[in-house]
């Protein structure tokens, strides 16, 4: 731990992490196509004096949000400055494609999100596994993973050197494999200089795209072993880059139910897990895994040949960032319990989310977020709540307290700009060779 404080994001995925969010809401259904929900919970984050608002993208033709309600509907850097206009402290990081994007274009557009906000923004670059996406930008398939991160690691770069030039007030030429230009942004430094970089990939691809240029990294470890490798992994892919460990921070998704009570916060999860459809944790694993689970008895011992690696990790569709940290987990539970842990165990405990889940009171949650910040494994998390508003509300009214009473979070916003919260080196001019 190097941080005097713990940093805490939310992610906000529509109506919750829950597949039944939009029913346990008691929201209209068509709530998440409106600029006034996504600011309305921006204003209860920004109560909690959390650091940043988070949100994912979905480049791929999908189902229309009036038919099937909670599903993504609308562009992440638009809702942005909806919520940069209803708040004055709040980050705003947007998740944008470099495979589905532009970069003189994303630049631009980040940069002028980072002007309007005051210095608020950060852009967290993914390369888009969802093969649907490719369906929505003429492709028959999506690139294969090594194009994928070839063309990532030149994009990133031709987006800082944009900003960078944005600075120092001159003109760059680039020519590379995917992209070649001349010239500069017609803006100039913002508040911070320019957005930060934040990363989500869990390969060992991602994890160098982030260790060479991310300020922040948004991981997916299940045990406090694996969380504390991981952030060891890419604080030591920054070293080696010549970057400082305080230039990049870890931060694991966090899924959370909370309950007064551990049996309130059961019979939470209960409800919804009730509420979802049948076998959607069953798909989703299966999906994780690349694998159909269907064929498998679900109270046999879980079948080990499910966690052997992908035949060709080049291909494989979904992200392999995920499955390394299910397939860890799973491995872990079945040197615990041998035979006895069984693939209905595994679809119970890993079925959906991806991510870290804690069930539990907001004792129990400050005590895990306490527990990995102090040990090295996280600086902190991007915060998943089951449902929005009212996942987010108890944790802001009943977790943030106890987090402030053991001095691990603020009690104020005291920095204007999201670079200088997070505790990242300033962007400063570079002298002309």
């Amino acid at each position: 731990m190097s941080r005097e404080h713990v940093i805490l994001n939310i992610n906000v995925l529509d109506f919750g992490i829950s597949p039944v969010a939009w029913r346990l809401s008691g929201l209209p259904k068509t709530a998440n196509t409106t600029g006034d929900y996504f600011a309305d919970i921006a204003r209860i984050a920004e109560r909690g004096t959390l650091d940043a608002y988070f949100l994912a993208d979905n480049p791929a033709i999908r189902e229309d949000p009036l038919r099937k309600p909670g599903q993504r509907a609308l562009e992440p850097t638009t809702i942005l400055t909806t919520v940069a206009a209803a708040t004055s402290h709040i980050g705003l990081i947007g998740t944008l494609s470099t495979t589905f994007n532009d970069p003189v274009e994303l630049a631009e557009r980040l940069l002028t999100l980072d002007h309007l906000s005051g210095g608020r923004a950060a852009w967290n670059a993914v390369t888009t596994y969802n093969p649907l996406a490719g369906g929505n930008f003429g492709l028959d398939a999506n690139p294969d993973r090594a194009s994928r991160y070839r063309r990532a690691d030149e994009f990133v770069d031709v987006v800082l050197a944009l900003w960078q030039a944005a600075i120092d007030g001159r003109d760059i030429t680039h020519h590379g494999e995917f992209f070649s230009l001349a010239g500069r942004l017609p803006l100039g430094a913002s508040p911070q200089g320019h957005p930060l970089i934040v990363q989500a990939g869990g390969s060992p691809q991602g994890r160098d795209l982030a260790g060479r240029t991310a300020n922040a990294v948004f991981t997916a470890e299940w045990t406090l072993a694996a969380g504390l490798e991981h952030y060891e992994q890419v604080k030591q892919v920054a070293a080696r880059h010549g970057r400082p460990r305080s230039d990049i921070a870890i931060l694991p998704g966090l899924i959370t139910t909370i309950g007064s009570t551990e049996a309130e916060a059961a019979e939470r999860y209960r409800t919804a897990h009730e509420l979802q459809e049948p076998h959607q944790e069953l798909t989703a694993l299966g999906t994780a895994l690349g694998a159909d689970l269907t064929a498998y008895p679900i109270d046999a011992p879980f079948p080990q040949d499910l966690l052997a690696d992908p035949h060709d990790s080049n291909t494989f569709t979904a992200s392999l960032g995920f499955r390394e940290s299910l397939v860890r987990a799973i491995r872990d539970r079945l040197s615990a319990k041998g035979t006895h842990y069984t693939l209905r165990d595994a679809v119970l405990e890993f079925g959906l989310g991806g991510h870290r889940r804690i069930i539990g009171t907001p004792e129990q949650v400050a005590d895990t977020i306490e527990e990995w910040f102090r040990t090295g494994a996280a600086d902190g998390f991007n915060l998943m709540p089951d449902t929005f508003p009212a996942g987010l509300e108890i944790f802001v009214d009943e977790v943030v307290p106890i987090l402030r009473h053991r001095g691990l979070f603020r009690h104020e916003y005291t920095e204007p700009t999201l670079r200088e919260r997070y505790g990242i080196t300033p962007a400063r001019t570079h002298t002309a060779a």
